[in-house]
């Protein structure tokens, strides 16, 4: 049975706005039932923490934890800003190597033994740099799979992103910064031990093969960037989830966390239109959705 929490179906701009204004408790679930073929076992829970960073939490109990940064996100709540606020981390994932996603994962991974995995290629160069030891630094690519929790276990699938991916890194011989190869961007599909399917984008423009992508891995859940500038605005995301995706959920994420990331959820909600297939669900960071 999927659940889900302040479920915003299409409501006005100003509705959203005065969501977005203050941290609220959650409202109840709302039951609904599983989709056919799908294992109706366990609980999934999404917390969004700002920008691109989550927390997943699988029905297994395991904890994914997705481009984490969070000690200076502005928009991440201040009971977050310790990074052992997290609990317990089996396994981190980032998306490129921009510090507003890779930020605090070595600190992370390091606090919690928990390895960095990477469809992109950025592994070698976060141990070069010394920033992880080795043994927290496992590599895969761009549509391979890892199930790194055993073979009837979590499936995750590296998936193209278009974006850039500099790693820029102060080297402390010197105290300056200086800009390395940080891999390619990449997305995940997430297959949760009861087959929900997520899908987070990390950052990314449209491209057509969004369409090949969600034939081939048929996600429940989208978490997409609509910001602009530097990923999707409202517009192109609509059309992401409206023309070529088509899940059943989607959780806007990489906005206004600077004055250049525009986009808003009212915005993506009104190009998005009267759409049969997709629920808009907007939480504030630091609030928990359950499916």
């Amino acid at each position: 049975m999927i659940r889900r929490r302040f479920l915003l179906l299409a409501c006005a701009a100003a509705a959203l706005a005065g969501c977005a204004s203050s941290l609220t408790a959650p409202t109840a679930a709302v039951p609904q039932p599983a989709p056919p073929g799908r294992i109706a076992a366990g609980k999934t829970e999404v917390l969004w923490l700002g920008q691109s960073s989550t927390r997943i939490t699988t029905p297994g109990g395991k904890v994914i934890v997705i481009d984490p940064w969070l000690i200076t996100n502005p928009k991440t709540p201040a009971n977050f800003k310790q990074l052992s606020a997290l609990g317990k981390v089996d396994l981190i994932l980032v998306t490129h190597a921009h510090a507003d996603h890779l930020s605090d994962a070595p600190a992370l991974a390091k606090m919690n033994n928990a390895p960095i995995y990477n469809g992109g290629g950025m592994g070698p160069q976060l141990v070069s740099l010394g920033l992880v030891p080795a043994a927290l630094s496992q590599r895969f690519g761009k549509s391979g799979t890892v199930m790194p929790f055993g073979p009837d276990g979590i499936k995750i699938t590296a998936v193209h992103a278009e974006h850039s991916s500099e790693l820029v890194w102060k080297n402390p011989a010197t105290d300056k910064e200086e800009s390395h190869y940080g891999g390619e961007p990449v997305g995940y599909i997430i297959e949760l031990e009861n087959g929900f399917k997520i899908w987070h984008m990390g950052d990314t423009g449209l491209f057509g093969d969004m369409r090949l992508i969600a034939d081939r891995y048929k996600p429940d859940l989208v978490m997409i960037p609509i910001g602009g500038h530097f990923t999707m605005g409202p517009p192109d995301a609509a059309i992401a989830l409206r023309d070529l995706i088509k899940p059943r959920y989607a959780i806007p994420m990489h906005y206004q966390t600077f004055p250049l990331l525009r986009g808003t959820p009212a915005e993506l909600i009104t190009a998005l239109g009267a759409s049969p297939n997709t629920s808009v669900i907007v939480p504030e960071p630091g609030q928990k959705v359950d499916f």
